[in-house]
């Protein structure tokens, strides 16, 4: 049996960002939201600091590094401003993620692959600073073995078409994502990768995805965040802890 311990949870507080934003003004505070998650069983807490500033920005970030003495992995596009930002920030990681204008989330897996030139000196820069660099990619064998190429220490695997396709009831379209998910796993960590996974997780899926014992982190916000509204954050995350407890207890090492 594995052992529970080494499954972190991440906790993004974009949306209780989203929730501020909308009136404007500082109430609900994403730094408040990080304390409590914290203290409810969160490992780490994730923002993404976008381009147009939707969410978070970046006081925000700031104040997440400076008030919040759990890890900051601050999601973030492979661009010189963002890369400035995260060299100033020093967060203890950074995800490089896609990111377009016009989506109302990420949609899809960072192609690695497909700009190694562009991404590996950003990730050396990142990591001679001393920030632990993750590549958020699609479960596919060339956007791993890019990664390698590229010099990143770890992946998270985009598991947003699993998620969708189980919330659908299209069982045979999940069972695929979900074999594409187990595989590329597999792959990553025989190639010496920290795997990581997150995007549309909820309380069933990420029980079952706890289940893989060489994903050590979830990064899980937007379910979140919406549990919260309706339940309370802390009883949100102690759910999400629990479930992802039961998954991993029946992990095989």
């Amino acid at each position: 049996m594995a052992d529970v311990a080494d499954l972190r949870l991440g906790v993004n507080v974009d949306h209780v960002a989203t929730l501020r934003n909308a009136r404007g003004g500082h109430h609900p505070d994403p730094v408040r939201a990080a304390h409590l998650a914290v203290a409810a069983g969160a490992n780490g807490i994730t923002a993404h600091l976008r381009e147009d500033r939707r969410h978070i920005n970046d006081d925000d970030i700031a104040r997440l590094k400076a008030d919040v003495a759990a890890p900051l992995n601050l999601e973030m596009a492979a661009t010189d401003e963002m890369l400035g930002i995260a060299l100033k920030t020093q967060p203890h990681a950074a995800c490089l993620v896609p990111e377009r204008r016009a989506e109302r989330t990420t949609e899809g897996g960072l192609d690695a692959a497909g700009q190694v030139s562009r991404i590996r000196p950003l990730v050396g820069e990142l990591t001679k600073a001393g920030v632990r660099v993750s590549l958020f990619i699609a479960a596919e064998a060339a956007q791993i073995n890019a990664a390698v190429a590229i010099g990143a220490p770890c992946i998270e695997i985009h598991t947003g078409a699993w998620c969708e396709a189980v919330a659908a009831g299209r069982d045979g379209d999940a069972e695929a994502e979900w074999r594409r998910i187990v595989a590329a796993t597999g792959l990553a960590h025989r190639l010496g990768l920290e795997v990581h996974a997150g995007h549309g997780l909820d309380f069933g899926t990420a029980e079952r995805i706890a289940g893989i014992a060489a994903i050590v982190e979830l990064n899980i916000g937007h379910f979140l965040i919406g549990q919260a509204v309706l339940f309370g954050l802390a009883d949100a995350i102690k759910a999400m802890r629990a479930a992802m407890d039961r998954g991993r207890a029946k992990a095989s090492p």
